[in-house]
């Protein structure tokens, strides 16, 4: 059944085939020979959709599409030879990659692989079969120049200048026949360039520095062939050892080969089963004089030099960055040899001659060598990417999924050491490593990583994902520019910036201390300003500001870097996850040894670099006036009042009407100021305008900030109708500047002492200046007690009996003395007021119960004794403050045998009580190590269960797990006490003295069963019944006192009950400590008795310093 069909065509040829996709078909039309035929596509309608034309009179036998149909080759006849040619369609137009001729008496034929889209297979009449696997390759030169073949013409575009996508180009070079391979040299100045063809012929051009290849836009340059002294097969491969030398791999006469070279992004082909290849360096030399800036392709000769028989297929060449006129070579299988020319070498040469390295594991037609610095040596390395994606540094394999790569130089130009290497995975993720580690790292094992990481979101700077599938990196921009180019499917040409190059470069031109550039690409990219401040640290940037200002040379961008400084450090901030750069040892002692002050910080150090710099080294000008002003304004806080006066005198310049040429020099002050209320909040300029006392330049500042005039006219004309003094007093507290106001107001007389007064009242922070300013004036007693009545006021009593006392206000020192409790004060005072003695008993009688009503009767024994001589008071005083040798000693020195006895009384009592309490504290030891011990082993076994099924994560309950703990063992720790009466016993009041004040301190102590925090609450608990220090020296003094009552025996029980106790709590803690880190308990070892016998020998003296020896037992 008819589907569509087509209009009429003349001359319609056999050849037709379709897309193997189905999109197109291809036929041959205007076959008339002696004519141009041309390949017509359709679409399935029969609609025409585009056409090439073949660039010579042939016909057209056989047309074909690969199996991926995105390459088309046909079978050409022409007038003397047949020629299988290649297109490929890219940017809407159809480029010819190869034409591989032979002679009409073969009869060549081919077909394409029918699974392998890049493999061509072409057989001849005499059964001569070669297989062409294909591979792309690019071309960007070390200069970044894009070289592209079609046909007979090379596409030229220097993408650092321009990026421009094939067929577009800057200048064209037209060459005799189909080119094969290209080589390029790269210099500064002059440029070389080799193009084997497919006829077999040599072409060699010169071509000026690229800096000259503007005038040659939309150019077509007509090339010459070389003359050469031999005839061999086409050239395989070929490349520049130097200015003077080619190094070509070639086929002989009976297989016809062609490639285009690494360095193309073309389609490069190898044969496979030929059998005889040929190393040859040849000599080029020209023998006329090369015209300036001209593309010189004329009198060019090529001299065979020498030549080397090869047994099998040559993969790829590539120079050899780190020795003169040297090539690598590499065979079929990735074996690598070094080629180095030497006029000293026979003109035949021997494959063993050759110098075999480290080579790859499979052979890899994408090869670069690069030169590398490793620890200041520099070194070479040859990257190689096989067909599968293994990309490999000798037989180390860095990835195994890439899809392709390219190399990138922090130097400009490329020609410099290799410093990044960029690559794409088949997962289209773009890596950018560092060589260093790659030499010195296992960066490889980064990459295989986040080839498989599933969660890309994943934060890291290391990688980028790229926005087409199926991009390809063709080339770098080298040095400042830090761009990476790729080409998408359809051809088109994307530059990118990461941001990782792009701060590599940035810091490779702070190190050469090339400012203007760094910060050109902190522009340009977007850059946080405060990097070019950080890099290297503040302090060393402070030194270069001045060279800094004198490379910029553009205040515009000087005044923008100014604004933008801030404090803090972005390389430890925001760009810490993209860079992990060494800062060089030199600059690293320079930051450490500087003497800077660093008291002002970062930003007003910077700031103050810089402005010394404008008005150092920079002409006089209204910009740098402007720039002057926003350091002042970004000063941290902003040195507004300085501002304000730079603006106060251009004002006065023009108000004296000034018309000089430093007048010139500087900017309006309308326009000053203006720049300056940019900057800064328009408030805060106004308020210094205002504290620099200047009404009318307050009244510009307040105009020009948009202020409404009913609102700041009739304050500015109040204080202009107030007396100077006056004036600033009200300014002054406006601006709460009251150090100032009390100086303006103590200048104003006697007639305003009140308002001082007040002022300081309101402000005590004054107090003291007032003191200065009042030091011989009458009213000075005055200002020290109002200084007394405010340190009162905020319960600072010390301080303000202090001032009462020098203002001999003895009543109010008395009362001042007595509210901090200083009975000594109090009671001098009284002495000091000459109070009688009636009086004084009285007072010290108030004293005795106010202290003891604060719980210090220690305190009130010796007011008792020293003032009221009332020993028996004294003596139940210390008592009740357990000062039991104190007790003694007082009733001993005044021989109250009486009172003894009440002090044994009380002794045995506490003593009783003690022991009782100890014994219990020492119960709920051993309940709460229980409790933790059971809780602690359940947990163990838990977890061992989870982890060994698996399911940890599984758990979503934990109180489940809790409850099953909570039953292990009774909680009689928590709910339970000892049934006794100590209700009366001071002892037991002193030992829970210090338990009470921590569990006020902390209500959240308490153990809830069960909960996921048990074990460390009851760890905590152990912790919190050690004894304090107050009961540790109550209980000493308790024991003396019980041996100077002859109480030996009750001494050493107490003793040993303290001492157990001490000794089994110190233990619980340790053997709670030692087992929660662990995931095994021993029932052996970890158990109280064994912590105790192995604390006795190992415990520290300190602990048990309060013991009496005489009561230890042996």
């Amino acid at each position: 059944m008819l589907h569509s069909e087509t209009e009429a065509k003349d001359f319609v040829g056999e050849a037709l085939d379709w897309m193997p996709s189905g999109a197109k078909v291809a036929t041959a039309y205007n076959c008339k020979i002696g004519t141009n035929p041309t390949i017509v596509f359709f679409e399935k309608n029969g609609l025409e959709r585009n056409s090439l034309c073949i660039d010579e009179p042939a016909k057209i036998s056989v047309i074909r599409w690969n199996c991926s149909s995105d390459l088309l080759a046909t079978s050409v006849t022409c007038a003397q030879h047949d020629a299988i040619k290649i297109w490929y369609f890219g940017n809407n137009h159809w480029y010819l990659k190869q034409e591989i001729r032979y002679s009409k008496r073969e009869g060549v034929k081919f077909m394409w692989n029918p699974t392998k889209p890049m493999t061509l297979i072409c057989w001849t009449l005499d059964g001569r079969i070669t297989t062409y696997n294909f591979v792309w390759m690019t071309a960007i030169t070390a200069n970044s120049t894009a070289l592209v073949v079609d046909g007979t013409k090379l596409l030229v575009s220097p993408l650092n200048l321009s990026l421009m996508p094939p067929p577009m180009s800057l200048f064209t070079l037209k060459f005799p026949t189909a080119i094969q391979d290209v080589a390029f040299l790269y210099n500064s100045s002059k440029n070389h360039l080799a193009a084997s063809l497919a006829d077999g012929s040599l072409c060699i051009m010169e071509l000026p520095g690229i800096e000259s290849w503007e005038h040659f836009e939309d150019k077509e340059f007509v090339i010459e062939t070389s003359r050469l002294d031999f005839t061999l097969g086409t050239f395989a491969h070929i490349m520049w050892l130097d200015s003077h030398l080619l190094l070509g791999i070639s086929c002989n006469q009976f297989g016809l080969f062609s490639t285009p070279s690494q360095h193309e992004n073309e389609l490069l082909h190898k044969k496979l089963n030929c059998s005889k290849y040929s190393l040859l360096e040849i000599e080029v030399v020209c023998s006329e004089d090369s015209v300036p800036e001209l593309v010189n392709s004329s009198g060019w000769h090529a001299i065979l030099s020498k030549s080397l028989p090869l047994e099998g297929p040559v993969v790829g060449i590539v120079p050899n960055p780190c020795k003169k006129a040297s090539a690598f070579v590499q065979n079929e299988g990735g074996s690598i040899y070094e080629y180095t020319s030497s006029a000293s070498l026979p003109r035949r040469l021997q494959l063993g001659e050759l110098d075999p390295i480290c080579g790859f594991s499979a052979s890899c037609p994408w090869m670069k060598a690069v030169s590398v610095c490793d620890n200041g040596m520099v070194n070479t390395l040859l990257f190689g990417l096989d067909y599968k994606g293994k990309l490999q540094i000798g037989k180390r394999i860095l990835c195994n999924n890439c899809s392709s790569f390219t190399l990138y130089s922090s130097s400009c130009g490329g020609t410099e050491q290799i410093t990044h290497l960029v690559l794409t995975t088949k997962q289209d993720l773009l890596f950018i490593v560092s060589i260093d580690d790659i030499l010195h790292g296992k960066k490889e094992m980064k990459i295989e990583d986040f080839n498989n990481m599933q969660n890309k979101r994943d934060k890291d700077r290391d990688f980028i994902n790229l926005w087409e599938k199926g991009a390809k990196l063709i080339g770098t921009l080298h040095g400042d520019e830090a761009a990476i180019i790729l080409q998408a499917n359809r051809g088109s040409l994307e530059c990118i910036y990461p941001r990782k190059l792009v701060l590599v470069s940035i810091i490779n031109a702070l190190t050469q201390k090339r400012f203007k550039d760094a910060l050109s690409m902190v522009r340009r990219h977007r850059i946080d300003f405060n990097f070019i401040i950080d890099c290297f640290g503040w302090q060393t940037f402070v030194k270069s500001a001045a060279e800094f200002v004198n490379q910029v040379d553009n205040l515009a961008y000087v005044t923008e870097f100014v604004s933008s400084i801030k404090g803090g450090n972005v390389m430890d901030s925001l760009y810490k996850d993209y860079i992990s750069l060494s800062i060089p040892d030199e600059t690293s002692n320079a930051k450490m040894e500087s003497s800077i002050s660093i008291a002002d910080g970062k930003v007003n150090c910077v700031l103050r670099a810089i402005r010394k710099a404008l008005e150092e080294q920079v002409k006089e000008s209204p910009a740098r006036e402007l720039c002057i002003l926003t350091t002042l304004a970004r000063n941290e806080p902003p040195a507004l009042d300085e501002a304000l006066d730079r603006i106060k005198s251009i004002r006065e310049m023009e108000v004296l009407g000034v018309h000089d040429a430093k007048w010139i020099s500087y900017p309006s002050a309308e326009e000053s100021l203006k720049h300056l209320l940019w900057l800064a909040y328009p408030e805060a300029v106004f308020e210094t305008a205002l504290g620099l006392y200047d009404l009318n330049l307050a009244a510009i500042v307040a105009l020009n900030s948009q202020k409404d005039p009913k609102e700041f006219l009739p304050y500015l004309k109040e204080l202009e109708n107030l007396p100077p003094v006056i004036m600033r007093y009200t300014i002054d507290l406006r601006l709460q500047r009251y150090e100032s106001a009390l100086k303006h107001m103590f200048s104003a007389g006697e007639g305003h002492y009140e308002e001082c007064l007040n002022l300081m009242k309101n402000n005590p922070q004054l107090f003291p200046l007032g003191l200065q300013l009042f030091a011989k004036n009458v009213k000075r007693r005055e200002v020290l007690e109002a200084w007394g009545d405010h340190l009162h006021n905020e319960k600072c009593f010390e301080d303000a009996a202090s001032a009462y006392l020098c203002c001999s206000s003895h009543q109010k020192a008395l009362k001042a003395y007595r509210s901090c409790g200083d009975w000594k004060g109090v009671l001098t005072v009284a002495a000091l007021v000459g109070m009688c003695e009636a009086d004084v008993i009285l007072l010290a009688n108030e004293l005795i119960e106010e202290f003891q009503a604060l719980g210090k009767p220690a305190e009130a024994a010796r007011i008792a004794l020293e003032y009221c001589k009332d020993v028996g008071r004294c003596v139940g005083y210390y008592i009740m403050a357990r000062e039991w040798e104190e007790a003694l000693r007082i009733t001993h020195m005044h021989e109250r045998e009486d009172l003894k006895s009440h002090v044994e009384d009380a002794a045995l009592e506490c003593a009783s009580s003690l022991m009782s309490d100890y014994r219990e504290a020492l119960e709920k030891v051993g309940k709460y190590l229980a409790r933790y011990l059971a809780v602690r082993q359940r947990r163990i076994l838990l977890s061992a269960k989870i982890q060994s099924e698996g399911r940890l994560t599984e758990i979503s309950d934990y109180d489940s797990v809790s409850e099953i703990s909570s039953n292990f063992s009774e909680m009689s720790a928590y709910t339970t006490r000892t049934a006794k009466d100590s209700g009366t016993s001071t002892a037991s009041i002193t030992l829970r003295k210090a338990r009470e004040t921590r569990h006020k301190a902390n209500k959240g102590g308490k153990i809830r069963a069960g909960s996921p925090g048990e074990e460390m609450a009851l760890i905590e608990h152990l912790k919190g019944m050690a004894l304090t220090e107050s009961a540790i020296r109550e209980l000493k003094s308790l024991l003396l006192a019980l041996l100077m009552l002859g109480k030996e025996e009750i001494a050493r029980q107490l003793q040993c009950s303290g001492d157990n106790f001490q000794l089994s709590q110190y233990s619980a803690v340790k053997l709670a400590e030692d087992t929660i880190s662990t995931n095994k308990i021993d029932e052996i070892t970890h158990t109280l008795n064994y912590y105790i016998e192995q604390a006795r020998g190992s415990w520290h003296s300190e602990a048990h310093s309060w013991r009496v020896k005489v009561l230890t037992p042996p």
